[in-house]
């Protein structure tokens, strides 16, 4: 439908905190993408292809705007390229040994967007306040182009003014050396830290004496995480490219492979035409879950010649996810009382716990709660069991659809369940895989970005580093947000992303930096998070993934872990945006010199050549031992992961069986609805590239909630009736949106979706998981009703 009234602009439901910080937006058409008049429309379903011709057409557009015609063509032919080219900074998604032009249309969209010829200089700085620019949209910050130099907060001017990088690094260590305890001061990272800066990032933290390492894995995959580990003693799955190629059966759960990891798509088409069973569980059935035309299948592309990207698709309820793998694991016994070998009983035997037990409560779950909490007829359960029971290897692989649950462990613990019992862990073609978002989100992790590390983990950085790290458990990010606002966090340090924007509570979020006696932010690019400061703040721009980093031993690289635990070097390509940028690990080694002025940590050297930080690395980070070779051989290593070889390193030495109940995800009235909060295709985490959102046919509106045409219906909507969204958080305060557009969309009934970081506002401070800590993204219960404004 398309519709051309004047829009009486939309927006939150703004407190005056909220106005004042600048985070909630005055009511404006494009919420917080692009400022426009433009008439919105919402067409039929995309029809065409993902990926294709579409996504080229949207690479040209994208080159254009950016005015990077020759240089973003250039960057394709590089990117994600063994040894001379750099990693995509977009997603984690492998890089496929067999494909040449191994790209995508959203890595094309980051690349450039980092790339623009735009600059925020010291010019543009002096002609704009602070307040003025908290009224600018997200989108409009971000376009202003790449930072330039060091900035500091002049709080009688309003203004951010030009500072020396020795200036801001004494300025750091002054207001860290004055906290009464190193736990007043937290290390934010986001994914697109590499490995290297990753580790020294950590050192410095510990050093300094705190375990305040939130990163965005607390609002991603924390869950699956912590599943993993205690299922099978890893933190990541074990499933590489190569199991996907060569599995019979592959589900796919909480995924929008078009948006999310798009060169996912080819592994999905590949699946297909091998004759795999391809099954997609998802509320909404994205473009992404039909068919593709894989670009650098250049035939294809001449012929518009598409394949399918799934044979089944399994429209799951919002957290019904649990219920539809018992309902399997449930036929899967059944099978087994008239043909005991579908159960892999020398596995179940050898190598797990607790089977029987589990057994017992599948047994005892009644067909009508699998039913009644998946949102799925018993049918469908029982065909997807059948495609589970036919094949000999099965990878299962998940995302946030999934995570951002309340019970989001359990059920990624129930999915290694259902894999256990016919043995699909640790052979070819089998295993969990979880779709990692960041491009080095799970290498962060890996490196010792981690609240909670072990105890094995910390002697071994102590003894090699000669450091005294401390033992007390850290913050992660509702809990970073939580001591900021009450004053026990006085210092917030954020490597990377737009943290106001990305976390739950963005008003309480955004009144806790206020309160800090200094907020520094380490990136690229002018976002939201600079403009809600602390008594002191700094801006220091950072070199880009696709930039050179030269030091004093000459070019370096720096590594990535990929989502399936391989790890492969980088080395940027292009002139920096200016002379005056400095690595992340510079960046970090000065925050290191001024902070610490008696620490033994020899970080000018660790600066001056990266390898002497890998050669470290080496000695700390399991399974990295000969790192410098290991990362210079084409594709770089895999890191060894003992669960992967059948070896489960759980306080029994076995995998474990998880014995969770089956969860209520269903709303005890009638009226409230579970509200997921997802990305549009024109988008990448928080960064709004437009107001379209081409795989589900909308143009020109963010302000949105799809709904089911029938729950539309039951509340008195037409299609783009404006509505007011009111959630109520755990600690029963209420949060609202006003005059968004009610949608209707092929969903299950008593669900609705709508765009982040829109909808963060509905997000409670107390509304995360109490088994993972994640805020519950994609699990708010709204009452959705005609607007009353």
């Amino acid at each position: 439908m398309t519709n051309v009234e004047a829009a009486t602009p939309p927006g939150a439901d703004r407190s005056p905190a909220g106005v004042a910080l600048g985070i909630v937006p005055e009511g404006r058409q494009g919420g917080y993408g692009p400022l426009t008049d433009r008439p919105w429309s919402m067409a039929a379903p995309y029809h065409h292809p993902a990926a294709g011709w579409g996504a080229a057409k949207s690479v040209g557009e994208i080159l254009l705007r950016q005015r990077q015609p020759v240089g973003g063509t250039k960057s394709m032919f590089v990117m994600n390229h063994p040894v001379r080219g750099f990693d995509c900074p977009g997603c984690a998604w492998p890089d496929d040994k067999g494909v040449a032009l191994d790209i995508c249309e959203n890595g094309i969209k980051h690349v450039t967007w980092e790339m623009t010829a735009k600059r925020v200089d010291a010019a543009f700085f002096a002609a704009h306040t602070v307040a003025e620019l908290a009224g600018w949209t997200d989108f409009a910050l971000e376009d202003q182009g790449r930072l330039t130099e060091p900035m500091v907060y002049d709080p009688e001017t309003d203004t951010y003014v030009p500072i020396s990088w020795d200036a801001a690094f004494a300025l750091i260590g002054e207001e860290l050396r004055a906290l009464d305890h190193p736990d007043q001061a937290a290390f934010y990272t986001s994914g697109r830290l590499s490995n290297e800066a990753s580790f020294l990032y950590q050192l410095m933290a510990r050093e300094f004496g705190t375990n305040n390492l939130p990163d965005c894995s607390n609002m991603c995959h924390e869950a699956s995480g912590r599943a993993l580990k205690a299922s099978i003693a890893t933190g990541k799955g074990t499933a590489d490219l190569e199991d996907w190629e060569s599995c019979d059966a592959l589900f796919v759960i909480g995924v929008n492979a078009a948006s999310n990891a798009p060169r996912m798509l080819t592994s999905l088409a590949e699946a297909v035409r091998r004759g795999a069973q391809v099954v997609h569980v998802n509320p909404l059935v994205e473009a992404g879950a039909t068919r593709t035309i894989v670009p650098h299948e250049f035939v294809d592309m001449a012929l518009f010649r598409a394949t399918d990207t799934s044979t089944d698709n399994l429209q799951v309820r919002p957290g019904g996810d649990l219920a539809l793998i018992r309902g399997m694991a449930k036929v899967v016994f059944e099978a087994a009382q008239s043909d005991p070998s579908v159960l892999d009983h020398e596995f179940l035997r050898a190598y797990t716990n607790g089977a029987d037990a589990y057994r017992a409560l599948v047994e005892a779950t009644p067909w009508a709660d699998l039913v009644r909490q998946s949102g799925l007829a018993e049918a469908e359960i029982r065909r997807a069991a059948q495609i589970y029971l036919r094949a000999e290897r099965t990878v299962i692989s998940w995302c946030l659809g999934v995570s951002q649950h309340e019970h989001g462990v359990d059920t990624v613990r129930e999915i290694v369940n259902l894999l256990m019992l016919r043995g699909n862990i640790g052979r070819p073609g089998t295993g969990p895989s979880p779709v990692r978002g960041h491009s080095n989100v799970q290498g962060n992790r890996t490196c010792g970005i981690d609240h909670d590390p072990a105890e094995a983990w910390l002697a071994r950085l102590d003894e090699v580093c000669g450091i005294r790290s401390p033992r007390t458990h850290g913050l992660d990010t509702v809990h970073t947000i939580a001591a900021m606002s009450s004053g026990a966090v006085r210092v917030f340090i954020g490597m990377g992303g737009n943290f106001v924007r990305a976390a739950p509570d963005p008003v309480m979020t955004a009144e806790g930096m206020r309160r800090c006696a200094l907020t520094v932010h380490v990136s690229t690019k002018l976002n939201r998070s600079h403009l809600v400061h602390g008594q002191r703040a700094l801006i220091l721009p950072c070199l880009g993934r696709t930039e050179r980093d030269e030091q004093a031993s000459g070019r370096q690289g720096i590594s990535s872990e990929d989502a399936m635990s391989s790890v492969q070097l980088s080395i940027g390509v292009r002139r920096p945006a200016s002379p005056h940028l400095r690595s992340e690990p510079a960046i970090i080694a000065g925050i290191a010199r001024a902070t610490l002025p008696a620490s033994a940590t020899p970080w000018d050297e660790y600066v001056a050549d990266y390898d002497r930080i890998r050669d470290v690395m080496a000695q700390v980070l399991p399974g990295f031992e000969g790192f410098n070779e290991l990362v210079r051989r084409p594709y770089g290593f895999r890191i060894p992961q003992p669960a992967r070889e059948r070896d489960f390193r759980t306080p029994s030495g076995r995998a474990e069986f998880s014995h969770a109940p089956l969860p209520d995800v269903i709303p005890e009235d009638a009226d409230v609805l579970v509200l997921q909060t997802m990305r549009s295709h024109d988008q990448w985490n928080t960064t709004i590239y437009s107001n379209d959102d081409r795989y589900r046919g909308v143009k020109n509106i963010r302000e949105l909630v799809l709904m089911n045409r029938k729950d539309m219906k039951d509340r008195g909507l037409a299609e783009g009736d404006r509505v007011d969204i009111v959630a109520t958080s755990r600690d029963g305060t209420e949060r609202s949106l006003h005059g968004f557009r009610a949608l209707s969309y092929d969903m299950p009934r008593g669900s609705a979706a709508g765009y982040m970081p829109e909808m963060n506002v509905l997000i409670g401070a107390k509304d995360y998981s109490t088994q993972s800590d994640q805020p519950l993204m994609k699990s708010i219960r709204v009452r959705i009703a005609p607007s009353t404004r």
